[in-house]
């Protein structure tokens, strides 16, 4: 992306492509930021963009989400707020946690930082 300032709808597209690479595993869509961090929980849990879409193609975490529903977005100031829910393996347990995750954006229209957290996993109703 260039330097035009995004507009909201992009700036939640980009989000949101972040949260489908969690189930898809390809983050080729994700307009990451080669010094975007993510905190996970207050932990740094990803270092740089690279490590990041690493991490979103092949880390076993990730590999145990199956589905995401509930997918809510509002940004406030430039920044995405989102909510969800990841529903995760083994499917029979029908198990599900919400995930509240911030996205900030960087002058060029990537993501520059992403907060997460989430609840315990439940059943799902």
């Amino acid at each position: 992306m260039s330097g035009v300032p995004l507009t909201d709808g992009q700036r939640v597209t980009a989000a949101k492509a972040y949260v489908d690479a969690l189930v898809t595993h390809d983050p080729s869509a994700v307009p990451l930021d080669p010094g975007c961090v993510r905190i996970e929980m207050g932990l740094r849990t990803g270092r740089n963009g690279g490590h990041i879409a690493r991490g979103l193609a092949g880390a076993p975490q990730f590999k145990l989400i199956h589905t995401i529903s509930d997918f809510q977005a509002r940004v406030v100031d430039g920044i995405v707020h989102s909510t969800f829910y990841v529903h995760v393996h083994p499917r029979p347990l029908r198990l599900r946690a919400k995930v509240t995750e911030s996205f900030e954006f960087t002058d060029s229209g990537e993501i520059g930082k992403i907060i997460a957290r989430f609840g315990v996993p439940h059943r799902a109703p």
